[in-house]
């Protein structure tokens, strides 16, 4: 399995060199704040990056967080519960 991880990955760092050599001519993007000079390529990968980083961001918010929440509150009242039980069978 790990052989074909190794081939996936590999195959991936060619079709990525191959983009960035056939997109290579300079594009201007402005920030309003300020202008960057790059290579299509890179603007690319980068805007591929940045919304893969900020969709992970609104997941972890969205649903990871309240998952945690609604699992910490559950365990305490599995905790209160097994208190009571404990206590109700010493009496």
């Amino acid at each position: 399995m790990r052989v074909v991880w190794i081939v996936a990955a590999l195959l991936f760092a060619a079709v990525g060199a191959v983009f960035g050599a056939l997109n290579g001519e300079s594009v201007g993007l402005d920030f309003y704040a300020f202008q960057l000079q790059m290579p299509k390529a890179a603007a690319l990968l980068g805007a591929l990056l940045a919304g893969w980083l900020a969709g992970g961001l609104i997941l972890w918010l969205a649903v990871v967080m309240p998952l945690r929440r609604r699992l910490t509150r559950q365990r305490r009242e599995l905790v209160r519960r097994d208190d009571v039980a404990t206590v109700r069978t010493a009496e």
